[in-house]
């Protein structure tokens, strides 16, 4: 499929979602193993978007299946090995041999600057946005070539037990009018894995960025 084509298809899975912006409350789940699934809810309580994982440990992931509610996948998420950085991209549905990706995310620690950034590629053109913030904290900025915000994560607040702040697990993801809801789900998979990547070594050098340190 061309990259053009997957991208329109994605935009026409998630057409209600474009006019507007959309304000989604994602939970940190799982089937058989805490905190390495994901589902995400709209504002009446429906699901969106779900990802279920079998593996104990997260960070063994070399793949990940954005579905929506009935279980149609959307994306794939898949880890590029090897890598100078971490790096990640983006394929839509199942991906099938010879298909190209549709996004790729890289994260560069070098020369004193830590950041992630996304190119998407869209009829033969390039789209590049870059991650500001703290994912650890659920405090980030998706931010486009302009640097405009087309999306954001934020700490989930209670309304209903005096604004109280809840756990880090269940955050709010807000996106746009004109930005894909998949691809911001997407983004929000590979920040989470790369957090999980800093977890394991307190001795890496990159640990210590202020994106993904709490």
């Amino acid at each position: 499929m061309e990259e053009g084509k997957a991208a329109e298809v994605i935009e026409d899975a998630l057409i209600g979602y474009k006019e507007e912006e959309t304000n989604l409350t994602v939970l940190k789940t799982s089937l058989f193993f805490t905190g390495d699934g994901f589902a995400a809810y709209d504002c009446k309580g429906e699901m969106v978007f779900r990802v279920d994982t079998y593996n104990p440990d997260s960070r063994d992931q070399v793949e990940l299946v954005l579905m929506d509610a009935s279980g149609k996948s959307l994306l794939t998420i898949r880890r590029k090995r090897p890598s100078l950085h971490q790096r990640w991209e983006g394929y839509l549905g199942e991906i099938i041999e010879g298909q190209k990706p549709i996004f790729s995310v890289r994260r560069s620690s070098m020369m004193g600057s830590s950041t992630v950034t996304v190119e998407g590629y869209n009829n033969n053109a390039e789209e590049e946005y870059v991650i500001d913030g703290s994912f650890a904290e659920r405090s980030c900025t998706f931010l486009n070539a302009e640097k405009e915000s087309v999306a954001e994560i934020r700490r989930k607040v209670d309304a209903n037990c005096d604004n109280v702040m809840l756990d880090k697990d269940v955050f709010s993801l807000s996106v746009k009018p004109g930005f894909d809801g998949a691809f911001a789900m997407g983004l929000v998979l590979v920040l989470d894995q790369i957090l999980a990547d800093d977890c394991v070594s307190d001795e890496d050098p990159i640990a210590d960025d202020p994106l993904f340190s709490s």
